[in-house]
């Protein structure tokens, strides 16, 4: 697609003597000729990062790029870098926006007929090559569906079609699972759900052809990553640093509201792509406990989780049976307790260090020891033996995992 594009535009720029450049719905760039002329920093800013500022893009919309239904100019806006005014033509294919042309500076009768023709060949160009890519990406989903399906005959098949097919190379895989906020056993929105396919789709860019994979389900997203020659250590820092490039596009994605929290999880390295399913019950795992728990951070790697990655292996009933009789009692919702559950979780994170968790709470040392005895009072546990703190603690982190956020 790319090469016929550049084809046409190359064309198009001798014809008329001016550079052009070509943009995606979302202004992002898809191919451009050898400039000539004026120059700003958002051309700059377009060719360098193939795309361009959130500010560029809200100034493009709002002089109504994506309803125009014909040649239309943008004026300058010098404060976000648009020193120079553009001439834009929207590429569409039966009325649906496929993308854009650009001049820099205004056209005459003569550039914008120009415009137009081109603008129907491109509509013609990417409308083909989406339908082969939705093809292809159908078979790919396929593939990875099956990669990490129970059966492991049905894995090692789809590891062999991928990579005999070129879909992906071989070698040591690591997964990075997202999602959004939800209620708990509905899926996402579809809001939700475009905004991870975008940002799936913007991380899995920084990698090579056939070294990332994806598949979209009901309540989060897949992105299965390849690294032949990688070694564990290197892998799971690269892949740390995607984890913080998906979350990052993912909040700009969700905006604002109460469905726009998200979190990203990591799995260990695995060496080999059939190996595949692992990594993904991993990162779903560490997933599940950023959060569920919050003290991850939006951000959690599965070697990491401590001991929530023991706990993650229990399903929620064993998880709610295996929390002590008498701390269920005081985690009852509405039973008013609030107060003592968080005297006694803090007391726990900081090993029982009276002082500490007193600072903590902002409380005298006599207040948290007054809480501690009505804790034990009312859940039967003593503070001072080792086994009853214990289990108060994982009581804690089970209850959490229980009950998501």
């Amino acid at each position: 697609m790319v090469s016929e594009l550049q084809q046409l535009i190359d064309a198009l720029s001798a014809r008329l003597g001016r550079s052009v450049a070509m943009d995606d719905a979302r202004i992002r760039l898809l191919a451009h000729t050898a400039h000539t002329g004026d120059v700003d920093e958002a051309r700059i800013e377009s060719i360098m990062h193939r795309g361009v500022s959130a500010a560029l893009s809200a100034h493009v919309a709002r002089h109504g790029a994506a309803r125009a239904a014909d040649v239309f100019t943008v004026p300058p806006c010098p404060e976000i870098g648009f020193t120079v005014e553009r001439t834009g033509m929207p590429v569409r294919y039966n009325g649906a926006l496929q993308g854009y042309l650009w001049l820099i500076g205004p056209a005459t009768p003569r550039d914008a007929e120009a415009l137009r023709e081109a603008a129907g060949q491109a509509a013609l160009i990417l409308h083909r090559d989406h339908l082969a890519d939705e093809v292809s990406r159908s078979h790919e989903r396929e593939h990875v569906r099956d990669l990490v399906a129970p059966d492991p005959s049905v894995r090692d098949e789809a590891a062999a079609a991928l990579v005999e097919e070129g879909l992906a190379v071989a070698g040591p895989v690591a997964a990075l699972v997202a999602t959004a906020s939800r209620r708990a056993g509905e899926p996402l929105s579809e809001q939700q759900r475009l905004a991870l396919d975008l940002s799936l789709d913007h991380t899995r860019r920084r990698l090579p052809p056939a070294r990332a994979l994806v598949l979209s389900r009901p309540d989060h997203a897949l992105l299965l990553t390849i690294w032949p020659g990688g070694r564990s250590e290197g892998i799971e820092r690269t892949v740390g640093e995607l984890a913080g490039v998906l979350h990052e596009k993912l909040v700009t994605e969700l905006g604002t509201g109460p469905q726009a929290l998200c979190w990203v999880g990591t799995s260990g390295t695995h060496r080999r792509l059939t190996e595949a399913h692992v990594s993904y019950r991993e990162a779903r795992q560490a997933t599940d406990v950023a959060r569920a728990t919050g003290v991850m951070g939006p951000v959690a790697a599965y070697p990491r989780l401590g001991v929530y990655a023991l706990l993650t292996k229990l399903a929620p009933d064993e998880l709610a049976e295996s929390i002590h009789p008498g701390l269920r009692r005081l985690l009852e919702p509405g039973s008013g307790h609030q107060d003592l559950v968080e005297t006694l979780r803090t007391y726990l994170d900081h090993a029982g260090d009276a002082q500490r968790a007193a600072a903590r709470l902002h409380v005298h040392r006599s207040t948290l020891y007054q809480r501690l005895r009505r804790i034990e009072e009312l859940t039967g546990l003593n503070m001072s033996h080792g086994d009853d703190r214990l289990t108060a603690h994982l009581g804690l982190k089970m209850a959490q995992l229980h009950r998501p956020v």
